[in-house]
């Protein structure tokens, strides 16, 4: 990754359902602040978290991961 493009695609995906951070965290088992350091591209997810993101938001990896 390391171009912020999965930052910004993760917020995108997060706001476009009308979700907060602490509801996201919920969803997938993390804390806030990951989610806060992931859509910062502080810190970039596991290959496990981004399955489980993708399941969640019902889309592939690519699309997370990619330009848009």
């Amino acid at each position: 990754m390391g171009n912020n493009c999965f930052a910004k695609n993760l917020k995108e995906l997060r706001l476009e359902r009308g979700l907060g951070q602490v509801e996201l965290a919920k969803s997938i088992g993390v804390s806030k602040g990951i989610i806060s350091l992931w859509e910062n591209g502080k810190r970039e997810p596991t290959m496990y978290y981004l399955i489980l993101l993708a399941k969640f938001f019902e889309t592939s990896i690519d699309s997370l991961v990619e330009f848009n």
